[in-house]
């Protein structure tokens, strides 16, 4: 370990700080809670609406501990977030409640406005006031932290589209927004409230923008997840088109280390880009999925690949992310700990290991189809 990094660890868990994390009992925002609790001593406050995708079963390791609470709250309700701010007087917001899921907004795409864009704004506003009536000190260390998506930039060029040997681009920080779905625009939107609040109103804040996470307590809509449970069941194995659109895979627990780097030591006003430094097409990921499978859990016969099938891509496709995470390496010194060969066996190993997780939530309205044709 690097001194750099170790200085910043034990800064890190030297001076405990309140930290509400919105969404916290969603995929990427249970990550960061349990990174927290686990790994530092900072004070955490789940806020959490409680959504379709929203499951208090991520959080049982860490749900008894006394630097935990949990508080029931809709980020678009500002009574409520006000009483949470006074109560529990944060250091530091981090806002991950979000809908998260392309296919589902192009379903619907009115939630994803309501939550995303008016539920951003409302946050926004509670915390201006809050952070106006805070002594000189505390404003010092206040931050708002924004996660955000890759899906604000747009697409890359895909390798198909150009000559062989040509160098393809990254998203980089300074990359312009050109959203495509009601899901990325509505992300778009809150990035650029986010930025006029500090810009307009003097709140202190900083944007991270990630690419496609995976890993343990995963809602099953996403790719990943969606394979290694259709697999075990002997479902399909449903595939946009033929598979080629390419992703760069960020392991949920390098993620949540990464925000909470961002959100302690990162620059007010800046934005960091975090990436896992792993493009795959869509078809390998789920041909890696069934060859783990075979290994460790074979069928009576054949392969798992047996059940792939192609389905009609989804309307507005993006074709390629990558994301350039050369500033926060640089800056924090942050770097993914998982290659995508690891985290991928570790996700498969975690699936089948955690049956009652999972299918409590199959249980549910969910069952384990793809969205977005409508």
């Amino acid at each position: 370990m690097s001194w750099c990094k170790r200085s910043r660890e034990l800064k890190q868990m030297t001076t405990a700080k309140t930290i509400i994390v919105t969404g916290g009992a969603g995929f990427i925002g249970s990550a960061v809670v349990r990174h927290l609790i686990n790994d530092t001593n900072h004070n955490v406050v789940n806020l959490d609406k409680l959504t379709y995708a929203g499951n208090l079963e991520s959080l049982k390791e860490v749900d008894s501990n006394e630097r935990y609470h949990f508080e029931k709250v809709d980020i678009c309700d500002g009574a409520e977030v006000k009483r949470v701010l006074e109560t529990y007087q944060p250091d530091i917001i981090m806002h991950l409640a979000a809908e998260s899921h392309v296919d589902r907004s192009i379903d619907g795409p009115g939630e994803f406005i309501q939550t995303n864009v008016v539920g951003t704004y409302v946050l926004l506003e509670q915390a201006r006031a809050y952070y106006a009536q805070l002594n000189e000190d505390k404003k010092a260390g206040f931050r708002f932290h924004h996660i955000s998506t890759d899906e604000v930039y747009g697409d890359l060029p895909h390798p198909d589209e150009v000559a062989t040997g040509t160098d393809l681009p990254l998203f980089t920080e300074e990359t312009s927004y050109e959203p495509s779905s009601p899901y990325s625009a509505s992300k778009a939107a809150s990035d650029h409230l986010v930025r006029a609040w500090l810009r307009t109103f003097k709140l202190p804040t900083v944007v991270t923008n990630c690419s496609n996470n995976y890993g343990p307590y995963h809602f099953p809509e996403k790719l990943i997840p969606l394979m290694i449970l259709n697999a075990l069941a002997g479902k399909p194995l449903p595939v946009y088109g033929k598979g080629n659109q390419i992703r760069d895979w960020l392991y949920v627990e390098d993620h949540a280390r990464a925000l909470v780097v961002v959100a302690t030591q990162g620059d007010i006003g800046e934005t960091y880009n975090i990436g896992g430094h792993n493009e795959k097409q869509n078809i390998e990921v789920v041909h890696t999925i069934c060859d783990i499978l075979d290994e460790v859990k074979p069928k009576a016969q054949g392969s798992y690949r047996d059940l792939i099938t192609s389905v009609a891509d989804r309307p507005g496709h993006d074709m390629r992310y990558a994301i350039d995470a050369s500033k926060i390496k640089k800056e924090l010194g942050w770097t993914p700990q998982e290659t995508f060969e690891s985290g991928i066996k570790k996700t498969v190993e975690w699936y089948l290991n955690n049956t009652a997780w999972w299918q409590a939530v199959l249980d549910g309205s969910y069952q384990g189809e793809r969205l977005g044709f409508r």
